[in-house]
């Protein structure tokens, strides 16, 4: 996986081998920094189902003034780990934990959260259901998944898009 922008431009971080495990491809990531502005100057961001790790180092290397990174595979963990020392990133925090209980403990508030949970698990509901309360006023929420989320109540998509079997939008806490 390569990083597309910022401080750590062209840098090149490993992948572990695990099932359902596929970094935000470069095309997605494009989009959706595009949408955001390009830099996250100032921002404190949640990488909610880290994974790879794709989306929590590009917003860091774009000026993120944190990034928390919640994941619960060991060894996906481990590859963040390494990555985070690689880099290095100071203002990513890594967390090893599920996602839906890493939200009901604690309570500091993200300006962005990303959700890219594995297609199997069907934890987009859950999620975005447990998500406002970890929301910043205007919190935004990039979601990513096999076919677009129906967000609900209490929220507003922004924009929407689709790169071949990956759907992603960018949703609003009202």
């Amino acid at each position: 996986m390569r990083i597309i922008a910022g401080e750590y431009r062209g840098r090149r971080l490993a992948v572990p081998d695990r099932p359902g495990l596929r970094p935000t491809g470069d095309r997605v990531r494009e989009t959706l920094f595009n949408w955001l502005g390009q830099r996250l100057d100032g921002c404190t961001c949640l990488d909610l189902f880290a994974g790879t790790g794709a989306l929590g180092f590009e917003a860091a290397s774009r000026g993120a003034a944190r990034v928390v990174m919640v994941e619960n595979d060991r060894v996906a963990y481990e590859a963040l780990r390494q990555a985070k020392a690689l880099l290095p990133a100071p203002r990513v925090e890594l967390i090893f934990d599920e996602a839906l209980r890493y939200l009901e403990f604690g309570d500091e508030r993200f300006d962005l959260v990303f959700l890219d949970p594995p297609f199997r698990q069907n934890a987009l509901a859950a999620t975005l259901e447990r998500l406002p309360p970890r929301l910043a006023d205007a919190g935004r929420v990039y979601v990513e998944a096999a076919e677009p989320v129906a967000p609900g109540e209490g929220w507003r998509e922004l924009r929407r898009a689709r790169a071949g079997q990956v759907s992603y939008q960018l949703l609003e806490k009202r």
